[in-house]
């Protein structure tokens, strides 16, 4: 017996739809050096939907390759603060990349997101 393998009806192509991880390393490609945009942000322009949105941005640049040229350290808690990975050393390496670039800090580690806050026209 013979199986028949029909195409999905799609509203795009697929090669027009990018993947979430490429839409978020797109976005957090754009965040200019000395600024900083929340993972809600990037969700948002990613045109993630939903609760988990912050979260699944987390996810795609912990799937960035080690030697990625996107600016993931950009990319910080609606806190302004850094979040915790599983890497220990990932917060030492963010924040003094982000330090480098001319981001501050205060004394509890946060960033002045009224400050520092990627201004993406939106």
């Amino acid at each position: 017996m013979k199986r028949s393998l029909r195409a999905r009806p799609s509203a795009q192509p697929v090669a027009e739809t990018p993947g979430r991880n490429a839409r978020v390393w797109a976005v957090v490609s754009a965040i200019p050096s000395g600024r900083v945009a929340t993972y809600k942000q990037v969700a948002a322009l990613a045109h993630i939907e939903g609760p988990s949105g912050a979260r699944q941005v987390g996810y795609a640049l912990a799937a960035l390759a080690i030697d990625s040229e996107v600016p993931w350290h950009r990319v910080v808690n609606v806190k302004g603060a850094i979040s915790p990975r599983g890497d220990g050393e990932a917060p030492n390496e963010q924040y003094d990349r982000l330090a480098l670039e001319g981001v501050a800090f205060d004394a509890l580690g946060r960033i002045d997101l009224a400050r520092f806050e990627w201004d993406y026209g939106g």
